[in-house]
């Protein structure tokens, strides 16, 4: 048999901040009473009675110089006003995400924009929220009365409303209550306050409780989100909730193999390492089985603190986190800032921005207001320690939320390739984009993007886990199709292009004209003949094309490369006409002839009869291979192509004159003999 501790069992940061503030005000003796049950734990609220803190459920019931604690669960409002007109001191404990809940109330609910809560009506947290709202407030715990509201409210569906949740409301319910209220109501506004410590317990939970066959839940049977745990789990497997070790008792634990174990957001630390050790000798007494793995005292622990939790999400701020401070002076270690309270603010200089590069010194100057969030207050010293980084950090953070939900496009620099993909960084915010999204095609090097500024758009959020993933392909897909709608809106043959060679095959080449590719087969890569397309070409090469044909219905279009005016038998036409004289390279020989390089791209032929001015059997007994030879174009036929040269024509010009002499001379030399004679 083997025992799994979900990690995420036990107190959640909010409620151990609570206790913690309560313990903290017992050990100083301080006369205290905390409004309403601190904790749903017996346990817990038996010792701080004990240590003289006292459960009281009306302000009015607060004594003269007793400090009142106000639990995480909240107040409405118009507790803080008793509490403060009695002239009570207050030790607010109110969870961080249930004070933003508060907030977001308090900011954006008004008399014309009715409220609907998620939740528990009789539920303290619920209770508190209504406090804060301006207008008609609406609970519904589930999605059939969510029905029955909006039927009996048909108002509703054409009014701005604005829908928050309970910190510890199901996922689930929630997501499908949030659809049902797109479906019928015309301007509703949603946020999503689940609490993400309560997501992840219930997400693990449920996880958990399909690879058991055994859950057992422990906390308080008065807990939400004890109850909740319970119900997700239920779904999946045979599942209890206990309060209590001894409670296990009455639990059959043979025939089950994998027993999963969680434990409410109220649950100590303590009382579930008691369950785990009373469950391992149960198991033992009544099954004769040995437990292979119990999870050790090191693994029960509490689930994150305070600092760990707010770094997590600093969405979950109030009001009073966020300041804006007043430059008063720069030095180098940090800023000095003036945030209006008798607490001198300081931000570190690591702290100002998350761009290396950032100089506060240039950046700034005295008089300047920023935008911060207090990370620490020393009363003791009087000073407050801010941080703007985490501010942006946390804006930005917002605007790529924003932008996974309206598309917008986003930019942002690779900050670093890891495995999978790269980081891009856009204002703070990291977002994960995966090669195959990251690239227009997959063999492309992740490593040139390192540094480079990139557009991309956000594909999917995970709120609470904080993660994003992006994509930049999705872009360049987008830019590609406008250009290739704006190409063929105007594309006619003939057109000039200056584009880029993006691939190669042994036919051709494949060149980006700007967002749409056309290809230049490897016939019109060169007037002369090549085998390959590299002989001339290569990818990312910088070329000058041109429409030959247009394929629309298609899409398939074919560039021209080489040019007319480098068409050799042009040149051949202007500069070589029949009857010049040329320098030409024996390239090629033939039983008939020898070829003869007259230029580039053109050969002529030299017949056997015009080589020599004798008989000869073959060429190669006059010529070879590589030779330069001085020879007359004797014919050209543009049309066949075809160049005629002649060595002979050269040569017997010069016989001829030779005999001509000759005769000449012995016609001379007659007369001669006769006057002689």
């Amino acid at each position: 048999m083997r025992i799994t501790l979900a990690k995420t069992a036990g107190f959640c940061f909010g409620v151990d901040r609570a206790v913690n503030m309560a313990y903290d005000l017992a050990k100083k003796e301080i006369p205290c009473a905390t409004l309403g049950l601190l904790i749903h734990n017996t346990r817990v609220t038996t010792e701080l009675e004990e240590m003289g803190v006292r459960t009281i459920d009306c302000a009015s019931e607060v004594n003269s110089g007793e400090t009142v604690i106000i639990r995480a669960h909240g107040v409405a409002k118009a507790v803080y006003n008793e509490l403060e007109a009695m002239g009570a001191d207050i030790c607010d404990a109110t969870c961080p995400f249930v004070k933003k809940i508060h907030n977001i109330a308090d900011e954006n609910s008004a008399e014309d924009i009715p409220v609907l809560i998620a939740g528990d009506p009789n539920h303290p947290e619920v209770i508190g929220i209504m406090g804060y709202c301006k207008g008609d407030v609406y609970v519904f715990n589930s999605a059939e009365e969510l029905d029955k509201i909006l039927s009996e409210n048909p108002d509703l569906c054409e009014k701005r409303i604005m829908i928050v949740s309970q910190t510890t409301f199901s996922q689930n319910v929630w997501n499908f209550c949030k659809e049902k209220i797109k479906i019928y109501c015309t301007n509703p506004k949603f946020f999503d306050t689940i609490c993400f410590a309560t997501r992840k317990r219930q997400d693990e939970a449920e996880e958990l409780s399909k690879k058991s066959d055994l859950m057992i839940i422990i906390g308080g049977r008065h807990s939400s989100n004890t109850v909740k745990l319970k119900t997700v789990c239920s779904e999946n497997c045979e599942t209890f909730l206990v309060e209590r070790a001894d409670e296990l008792r009455t639990i059959d634990f043979s025939n089950h193999a994998e027993i999963g174990v969680t434990a409410g957001a109220s649950t100590p630390s303590a009382i579930i390492k008691e369950v785990l050790l009373e469950m391992s000798e149960i198991v033992k007494e009544t099954t004769n089985m040995q437990v292979e793995e119990v999870p050790s005292e090191a693994a029960i622990t509490d689930e994150m603190n305070f600092s760990e939790a707010l770094e997590a999400s600093l969405s979950s701020m109030s009001t009073d986190q966020k300041v804006k401070g007043v430059v008063m002076g720069i030095t180098p270690t940090e800023i000095q800032v003036d945030i209006g309270r008798k607490h001198a603010g300081f931000v570190p200089m690591d702290e100002y921005s998350a761009d290396p590069t950032a100089n506060a010194a240039k950046e700034l100057k005295i008089g300047d207001e920023i935008d911060l969030i207090i990370m620490k207050t020393n009363d003791a010293e009087g000073t407050v320690m801010l941080s703007k980084k985490r501010f942006d950090a946390q804006k930005s953070w917002v605007d790529v939320i924003d932008a996974a939900e309206d598309g917008r496009i986003l930019e942002g620099t690779v900050a670093e390739v890891v495995k999978g993909g790269i980081r891009v960084v856009t204002n703070g915010a990291r977002v994960f984009i995966p090669a195959s999204l990251a690239t227009e095609r997959r063999d492309e090097n992740l490593e040139d993007l390192l540094k480079q500024t990139v557009q991309f758009r956000v594909i999917e959020v995970d709120k609470h886990r904080r993660r994003a993933v992006g994509s930049i392909r999705a872009i360049i897909k987008e830019q590609k199709k406008a250009a290739a709608e704006a190409f063929w809106a105007q594309a006619a043959e003939g057109q000039q292009y200056h584009g880029v060679v993006k691939s190669m095959t042994n036919y051709g080449a494949f060149v980006d004209i700007g967002g749409v590719d056309g290809m230049v087969h490897i016939s019109e890569m060169s007037w002369k003949r090549i085998k390959n397309p590299s002989e001339v070409l290569e990818i990312g090469q910088e070329v000058d094309v041109y429409i030959k044909s247009l394929d629309a219905e298609n899409k398939k279009i074919s560039l021209g490369y080489r040019r007319d005016e480098d068409n050799p038998w042009e040149i051949l036409k202007k500069n070589y006409p029949e009857g010049a004289v040329v320098e030409a390279e024996i390239v090629g020989m033939t039983t008939f002839g020898a070829f003869a390089r007259v230029i580039p791209g053109i050969d002529g032929l030299i017949h056997i009869s015009q080589i020599a001015d004798r008989h000869i059997s073959k060429p190669q007994d006059v010529l070879k291979v590589g030779e330069t030879v001085t020879c007359k174009i004797t014919a050209i036929d543009y049309d066949k192509k075809r160049v005629s040269l002649s060595i002979r024509a050269l040569i017997e010009p010069a016989e001829e004159v030779a005999e001509e002499a000759v005769e000449e001379a012995a016609a001379e030399e007659a007369p001669a003999a006769e006057d002689a004679e």
